[in-house]
């Protein structure tokens, strides 16, 4: 992956501060910078992404080289009032603010957005947190689990395996993330329209319900219920990957004809007969007992074998990709979606590419993730010129 690359992407121009911590508002920030925008990253050393192990500097966590690239880092205190003053200059000078701070706290800082947007009509303030302004929740502190839960995410969870586990993933601060990313698009839309900026505000728990409820409010969709709450294909126990001769494959035949392809190439022609699958359809009462014959079957070709079944007879089917050999990977390789670079402080890392391709105005790596406050004498330097 070329760093020095000149391309900008389809934000050139548009400034965001980065007034947030953790992942969710870094990682949002991060896609915006991604695609071109100037993301200026306004932090203290007490950043929680900055906590954990490193391997040269303190600070430079795998965390943070992910969500903190394409960014300059600011540090200044907010509790001291001149170097607050300043923040709020850079403020004055941005398109988008994004923050996941409490409101009391951003109010204490005079950094609400009526004190902002004061300053700056023309803002786009971004506000994430856990719960909405106007529940009773508010104030609450939320974690991705807290997250999980209180969006039935976890329910779904238990009911599909039995326990009440969480997604290994943080998926409440991702989705989120990606929902704060979408949001200040088509606000700076509007505003490119109007000349009006606004308050956006993400509730992480708002977000991942509608997330979660897409498909698993199923039967109450309609009023009163037509059936229960889950999607039923994804609640089956038997809804996952199968072990091959050689490794771990997800194998989904979603029609008639790919169940029978599939029972032919494991040597079972009987089980190809099976009335089951040779109607029109599969029943969805049949799913569960057809997935444990999946998986019955599988362990008779190596995942390479069954790529090549798959593939012939348009059988859905993808090898299980084990993350310590991610970069080995042909598609990943090839899509350099895992690329080494050489990180001035930290040696040769890895980075993870930008998964979406524009024809005219592609997205670029043009920073990688600053040390903290690196960027301060820069950015305030450019301040004094502006006023």
């Amino acid at each position: 992956m070329d760093v020095t690359q000149t391309a900008t992407g389809p934000l050139d121009g548009v400034r965001v501060i980065d007034l947030s911590t953790v992942v969710m508002g870094p990682y949002a920030a991060q896609i915006l910078g991604d695609l071109g925008a100037d993301v200026i990253k306004i932090e203290s050393p007490a950043d929680t992404v900055r906590v954990g192990k490193f391997r040269t500097t303190p600070g430079m966590t795998p965390l943070n080289l992910n969500v903190n690239r394409n960014k300059r880092s600011v540090a200044l205190n907010l509790k001291d009032e001149e170097q607050r003053e300043q923040a709020l200059k850079l403020i004055d000078t941005a398109d988008v603010l994004i923050t996941n701070m409490r409101p009391g706290a951003l109010s204490r800082l005079g950094m609400n957005y009526a004190d902002v947007a004061e300053r700056n009509p023309g803002l786009i303030y971004a506000h994430a947190q856990g719960f909405r302004s106007d529940s009773d929740r508010a104030g609450n502190a939320a974690y991705d689990e807290t997250v999980q839960a209180a969006s039935g995410l976890v329910d779904v969870a238990n009911r599909a395996l039995g326990k009440p586990v969480y997604l290994p993933t943080i998926i409440g601060d991702k989705v989120s993330s990606l929902t704060i990313a979408y949001t200040v698009l088509a606000a700076l839309v509007h505003r490119d329209k109007t000349g009006e900026g606004q308050r956006v505000e993400i509730p992480m728990t708002d977000t991942l319900l509608a997330f979660n409820l897409v498909e698993h409010l199923a039967g109450h969709v309609f009023e009163p219920a037509e059936g229960p709450t889950g999607f039923g294909p994804s609640m089956n126990p038997g809804h996952k990957a199968v072990h091959t001769k050689d490794g771990m494959a997800c194998v989904i035949p979603y029609n008639p004809q790919n169940f029978r392809d599939f029972f032919h190439a494991a040597g079972r022609p009987d089980l190809a007969e099976d009335p089951r699958v040779n109607g029109d359809a599969i029943d969805g009462a049949d799913h569960e007992a057809l997935a444990e014959l999946i998986a019955a079957c599988a362990p008779v070709l190596t995942t390479a074998e069954w790529t090549e079944v798959c593939t012939k007879h348009s059988i859905p089917m993808a090898p299980v990709l084990e993350l310590d050999t991610a970069q080995d990977d042909e598609y990943v390789r090839d899509g350099h979606l895992l690329d080494v670079v050489d990180h001035p402080s930290e040696g040769a890392i890895r980075t993870i590419g930008i998964p979406v391709k524009f024809s005219a105005t592609p997205g670029s790596v043009r920073r990688l993730a600053p040390l903290p406050g690196q960027d301060t004498a820069e950015v305030l330097g450019e301040l004094a010129t502006v006023n």
